[in-house]
């Protein structure tokens, strides 16, 4: 097997694993460029593009059946979006970005590696303020970085009792949306720079969240995907953070 195969295949089992939980994958995205020695020059414009993509069919599966409580929600999503473009348009040394990336591949694999009681007892929304504050940090991380922010969103929510883990998929596919539009803004004053034939990599990621938000629980236990993820993240930590 050659090395653009298992390119596309990984691509393809980040696309699918992140979208059963409502995510775009772009965490997932930059492990696999980092593995495959793709230039950081495309590294946010590529995760920030793939990720509307997958965060979009999995925001239209989990919406289905739910109603987003606004109240809960809006104070987290309406500052991470200015926050978001002005993240874009910071330009971060090389070295500095793959410590960065490697720090937040390191919490996504924690992310993927959590499994939350089902039945636990909703708490009220917080306060205004602290929603603010975790917003606008999740979403100057975003366009830095080249996230939606959903990866570190979705376990917040969960580890507050503030929504059930189903109904946290809504709020981190609509929240990766708007932050990787208002990112991609960003990036577009300065130029967006994307590698050649990218139209393949969004057909990939887009063939595994229609897999992922449809069909892939009954193709293969979720276990068989967060293995084959987590090493993924795990190995492109050590090559992000270590010489």
């Amino acid at each position: 097997m050659d090395g653009s195969t298992l390119f596309f295949i990984s691509l393809m089992v980040v696309s699918i694993m992140y979208s059963l939980v409502g995510h775009g994958g772009a965490s997932g995205y930059l492990a696999v460029m980092s593995i495959f020695a793709i230039s950081t020059v495309y590294f946010r414009s590529s995760a920030l593009i793939l990720n509307l993509f997958v965060a979009g069919i999995a925001f239209i599966n989990f919406r289905s059946g739910f109603q987003i409580r606004w109240r809960l929600f809006l104070p987290f999503l309406i500052p991470s979006i200015p926050m978001a473009f002005l993240g874009a348009l910071i330009h971060i040394n090389p070295a500095t970005y793959k410590i960065f990336l490697g720090i937040l591949l390191f919490l996504a694999l924690l992310r993927l590696l959590y499994r939350p009681s089902r039945d636990y007892k909703i708490l009220p929304p917080p306060g205004i303020l602290l929603s603010v504050l975790i917003g606008s940090v999740l979403g100057l991380l975003s366009g830095m970085i080249g996230i939606g922010g959903g990866i570190i969103l979705s376990p917040i929510f969960i580890l507050m009792r503030w929504s059930h883990v189903k109904e946290t998929g809504v709020y981190s596919s609509l929240f990766i949306l708007c932050n990787s539009l208002a990112g991609l803004i960003g990036l577009g004053f300065n130029g967006i720079v994307l590698p050649p034939h990218f139209i393949y990599w969004i057909m990939v990621v887009v063939a595994g969240g229609l897999i992922g938000s449809k069909t892939a629980m009954k193709i293969l236990p979720v276990r068989y995907f967060k293995i084959s993820l987590a090493i993924v993240l795990l190995f492109a930590c050590f090559k992000l953070l270590i010489p």
